[in-house]
């Protein structure tokens, strides 16, 4: 709804940012995340799975016996959120959660064979398209790649 101050106002040239945005950086990282999660998204919606979900067994596999907590923590997610997704990968046979040996209350999470076949089947296709980006790439190259990767993440906490 248009309004006296202009705010609705069509702009017919695309936006470039004036030097203090990088656009063509931000496009990239749409398009190839887009693509990267086009594979296991189509593995996952088989079983009523989503993103969430490969994320935890992503994650529970390449840490068997994390707590909740931990996971928790590496996924910046509410306990609701985890809780549910949690109990279908539990359920559906890709998790398995057993209590700590010190302490009953802590919750370990373990990689089921299924967890881990599906791990690995949603690995694989990113894997790939991993090894095809750097197949022209140097080593040096490479770590400059995962240089900037680190550097993209969030500080973590100490």
């Amino acid at each position: 709804m248009p309004d006296r101050n202009g705010v609705s106002e069509l702009h017919h040239d695309a936006m470039t940012g004036d030097g203090r945005i990088d656009f063509e950086i931000i496009e990239g990282f749409f398009f190839a995340y887009r693509d990267f999660i086009s594979d296991p998204d189509a593995i996952l919606e088989k079983s009523g799975f989503g993103r969430a979900h490969h994320r935890v067994v992503h994650f529970v596999n390449r840490e068997p016996g994390m707590t909740v907590a931990d996971l928790l923590d590496t996924l910046k997610i509410t306990k609701q959120s985890l809780a549910r997704v949690l109990k279908q990968l539990i359920d559906s046979g890709y998790i398995q959660q057993v209590a700590g040996p010190e302490d009953r209350r802590q919750r370990k999470l373990y990689p089921t064979r299924a967890g881990r076949e599906l791990a690995l089947a949603l690995a694989e296709p990113q894997s790939r398209r991993i090894a095809r980006a750097f197949e022209a790439m140097s080593a040096d190259e490479r770590q400059v790649v995962i240089q900037f990767l680190t550097g993209m993440q969030n500080a973590k906490s100490e």
